[in-house]
C-alpha cells in the first residue's frame, strides 16, 4: 500500500491556529480545491480550509480514491490534527457525499465529528444515486468541464480538458458506487442548501436529509441561484455558513445556539 501523502498534501494551505472554528470545504467533481479561489479565507468564525483530493492540481500524480470509504480513511488521518476544534464540512454535488461520507467515518471511528455539515445540491445517500452526470458519455461530460470552466472564470482548453476528463469520470463512478441502504444519524447540524434556478437537483429533492440528523438539528434553506452560483461565494450563502459556524462555537463554548454573538 502506497504511503499516505502529507497532511499538507489534503490541504490547499495549512490550516492557522487563530480562528475559533474551521470550515472544511470539497472539491466538486472533477476539479481541485482552487475552484474556492473566489471564497473568502474565513466566514463568520471559521477559517475556510480548502480539501484537496488526488488525482487533480498538486496532486495530479496521486492515484484516485476510487470509492468514498476507501477515501475517508486516509483523509481522517490528514485531517485529524486540525480538528481540535468546532468544525464543518461544506461540499456542493459530487464534493458533499465524501464530506459526508468522512463524518461518518470520524462518527463510526468514535473521532471528532463536525459541529455542522453542509450539504449543497446534492440527494440523501439512501436516496441515490442521482444525477444526469451518472449517465453522460465522455463527450457529454467533457462539454459539461468546459461550463464548469468558464464558470469558475476561466478558458476551456482542449488539452486540459482531456487532462481534467479522467478525473471527473472516476468522480462521477465513485458517485455512482454510493447508496446507503438506510439513513443513519450524525451527532452534527446537517444543513441542506438547495438553489432555485438549479436544473441538477432541484431542492424538493433533498428533503431524505433530514433523517441524518437528531430531532432538532436539521436546517434547510433555498437560496437564489443556479447550479454553479456558489462558486462565487454569494453573500446570501456566506450568511448561511457564518450563521450556522457561529452556532457551533457557541454550542461548544455553551454560550447558545442562537448565533448572535459578534464573531470572534
Amino acid at each position: 500500500m502506497a504511503p499516505t501523502p502529507r497532511p499538507q498534501r489534503w490541504l490547499l494551505r495549512k490550516p492557522k491556529g487563530d480562528a475559533p472554528t474551521r470550515l472544511f470545504c470539497f472539491p466538486y467533481s472533477g476539479v481541485g480545491a482552487s475552484m474556492y479561489n473566489r471564497w473568502p479565507k474565513r466566514i463568520g468564525p471559521a477559517e475556510v480550509c480548502l480539501i484537496q483530493l488526488p488525482g487533480r492540481e498538486n496532486r495530479l500524480r496521486d492515484p484516485h480514491y476510487v470509492t468514498y470509504e476507501r477515501l475517508a480513511g486516509p483523509l481522517t488521518e490528514a485531517l485529524l490534527p486540525y480538528l481540535d476544534r468546532p468544525f464543518g464540512f461544506f461540499g456542493h454535488c459530487g464534493g458533499a457525499l465524501p464530506g459526508f461520507a468522512t463524518a461518518l467515518h470520524l462518527l463510526r471511528e468514535g473521532l471528532p465529528t463536525p459541529s455542522a455539515l453542509f450539504v449543497s445540491s446534492q440527494v440523501a445517500p439512501h436516496d441515490g444515486p442521482f444525477g444526469r452526470f451518472l449517465g453522460m458519455t465522455d463527450d457529454e461530460l467533457a462539454v459539461e468541464l468546459g461550463e464548469l470552466t468558464r464558470a469558475m472564470g476561466g478558458t476551456p482548453h482542449p488539452g486540459l480538458i482531456d487532462m481534467s476528463l479522467g478525473v471527473l469520470r472516476a468522480d462521477v463512478d465513485a458517485n455512482r458506487a454510493y447508496h446507503l441502504p438506510e439513513p443513519v444519524r450524525l451527532p452534527s447540524v446537517v444543513h441542506t442548501i438547495g438553489w432555485d434556478a438549479d436544473r441538477e437537483i432541484r431542492p424538493d429533492r433533498m428533503g431524505g436529509w433530514e433523517k441524518y440528523a437528531e430531532p432538532g438539528r436539521f436546517r434547510s434553506t433555498v437560496l437564489q441561484g443556479e447550479h454553479y452560483a456558489f462558486l462565487g461565494a454569494p453573500g446570501h450563502l456566506v450568511d448561511v455558513l457564518a450563521t450556522g459556524m457561529r452556532r457551533a462555537r457557541d454550542e461548544h463554548e455553551g454560550g447558545g445556539t442562537d448565533g448572535s454573538r459578534a464573531d470572534a
